[in-house]
């Protein structure tokens, strides 16, 4: 068997079916010197399930600034693996600084790419996939949660994030009061024996899920904003007449028509009545 070479290697593990585990990334798990684990009773199981024995470290969120500097000193000799409970390293779990301070300190960074759940449930729900923005968990606190939905509300991308049974209808409704009622999906225990993808509006899925709140690991993939409204006339004036202030006619009518969407020759000609009139 060939000895790994010393570096971090990064290892996505299976989000429920342990048959998603790639060839190469049971290989690495063991060979490796040392696995980073979150929960080491987790992966045991993983490395059962490969027929191996490799050493565990926990490396979370509670004790990564500790265990880190020792993790980096180890890489010069050691392979090291970064694996989380479940999915790719990394994504809403710790890490991030682990592969930075590898990389700083001139250690090899290499990415076992495989299962994660995020992009499991944009593939079972049916909406835009063009674009998307990853939210992670978001607050547990009802006005942190609406103000963490309002800072994404006018972006146009679908939006993906993680949520626990007990907090589903309220971050559903939530989501509703603040997007909009737009469409949208709850999947869960993707890869699993009851894996499920449910479809409807955020307020219909809200009272779907009131009463019963579901188990297991749940992903919730919302649609992107439909269609602004045409800017209308005073909107455009509005915008000119700021922009004027600031910026010759031409410049002016570019910006406001690349910020409003609306015929720059047509912003011109109001541009130029605007200066006119306040010429006078």
């Amino acid at each position: 068997m060939n000895v790994l070479e010393p570096g971090l290697y990064i290892v996505a593990t299976p989000i429920g079916n342990l048959g998603d585990l790639s060839p190469r990334a049971a290989d690495i798990l063991s060979r490796a010197d040392l696995l980073a684990v979150e929960d080491s009773r987790v992966t045991a199981g993983l490395l059962r399930h490969i027929g191996t024995k490799t050493p565990m470290t926990p490396y979370h969120d509670h004790n990564a600034d500790a265990v880190r500097p020792g993790l980096v000193a180890r890489l010069a000799t050691e392979a090291i693996a970064l694996v989380s409970d479940a999915g790719t390293p990394l994504i809403s779990d710790p890490g991030f600084k682990l592969v930075r301070d590898a990389r700083a300190a001139g250690h090899s960074v290499m990415t076992i790419p495989g299962p994660c759940a995020a992009v499991a449930a944009l593939t079972l729900a049916g909406l835009p996939t063009d674009r998307f923005l990853f939210l992670g968990f978001l607050p547990a606190k009802a006005g942190a949660r609406a103000a963490a939905i309002a800072e994404v509300a006018g972006i146009r991308a679908t939006l993906v994030m993680y949520e626990s049974g007990p907090r589903l209808a309220a971050c559903l409704a939530t989501l509703a009061e603040g997007l909009g009622d737009r469409e949208a999906a709850v999947t869960r225990e993707i890869t699993k024996r009851f894996e499920e993808a449910v479809t409807g509006t955020l307020s219909t899925l809200a009272s779907c899920y009131a009463d019963v709140p579901p188990k297991g690991e749940i992903v919730i993939v919302v649609a992107p904003p439909g269609e602004a409204a045409p800017a209308s006339a005073d909107d455009a004036d509005a915008a000119l007449a700021e922009a004027l202030t600031r910026l010759p006619v031409g410049r002016a009518a570019s910006e406001v028509a690349k910020r409003l969407g609306v015929d720059r020759r047509e912003l011109y000609a109001r541009a130029m009545r605007l200066r006119k009139a306040a010429e006078e």
